[in-house]
């Protein structure tokens, strides 16, 4: 391992490297794959877990994981032979071998600024196919906290790593360096949804506040903006009159689109 290489810096809100004081810029895919990598530094991280992490529920092959990998090779300025940041393990995976600043090394320390990670919403409707439903209200929730500039947010990439998983609130946050857990479920039927959350304090599994919601599905919209609403209010975060704008916009009154929407999003 060469000590040499200038430590690397991820802006994980704008997608961002910071290599020393140089800005890189790599597609959002190649920036998912050098996440993960640089979240378990000094590990052999398979293919399969790449895989796994970056393009949870689609199937892709290995030429897809090696674009990206080559993308962030040629970014970095970095090589195959005599690697100063990504090892290449012959037929297995790769290896984060360079250096890391602050928080992005190895499991991060917790800052100063709150830190939550919204993990996968659990469909309890008992039809398989309304998965996309659930996944969609993770992903919507995930997007407008992330708009929050008070709050440090955990990408939907990482957090789908747990999908289906059972693993306890206290290691989620000691693997991902997050302090806030949000978990919940929902349940489609006809035109009403049910969808319950918690808000959780994981470094002591603690939870701060739950809630159970009944609501048409003509008041989704509204709903995702309480549970965002309640969150900044438990966390006690201040928002700038932009950020408070965000958590009220008015999106669409067609549910048929946002349905059509919810089902794309599911293959992105």
């Amino acid at each position: 391992m060469k000590t040499s290489a200038p430590a690397l810096g991820l802006d994980l809100q704008n997608e961002w490297v910071w290599r020393g004081k140089q800005h890189l810029s790599l597609r959002p895919k190649a920036f998912a794959v050098l996440r993960y990598l640089a979240e378990h530094p000094g590990r052999l991280v398979t293919k399969a877990e790449i895989v796994q992490a970056v393009w949870p529920d689609t199937v892709v092959g290995d030429e897809a994981l090696t674009a990206c990998i080559r993308e962030i090779r040629k970014v970095l300025g970095d090589k195959a032979r005599g690697p100063q940041y990504i090892e290449t393990v012959h037929r297995r995976g790769y290896r984060f071998i360079g250096p890391l600043r602050g928080q992005e090394s190895g499991v991060r320390d917790r800052v100063d600024t709150p830190s939550i990670v919204v993990l996968p919403f659990t469909n309890l409707s008992g039809d398989p196919e309304q998965e996309y439903f659930s996944d969609g209200i993770t992903e919507e929730l995930t997007a407008s906290l992330s708009r929050l500039s008070g709050l440090f947010v955990i990408s939907r990439n990482t957090a789908f790593f747990y999908k289906g998983k059972a693993v306890k609130t206290q290691d989620i946050s000691t693997e991902l360096g997050v302090r806030y857990v949000l978990e919940g479920s929902t349940r489609k039927a006809g035109d009403q949804v049910r969808i319950t959350a918690q808000l959780i304090d994981a470094t002591t599994d603690h939870h701060l506040w739950s809630e159970r919601y009944d609501r048409p599905l003509t008041d989704l919209f509204a709903l995702q903006d309480e549970i965002v609403q309640q969150i900044v209010t438990t966390l006690r975060l201040q928002l700038t009159l932009q950020e408070q704008g965000h958590i009220v916009r008015k999106r669409t009154d067609n549910l048929e689109a946002y349905d059509s929407f919810l089902r794309g999003v599911e293959y992105y």
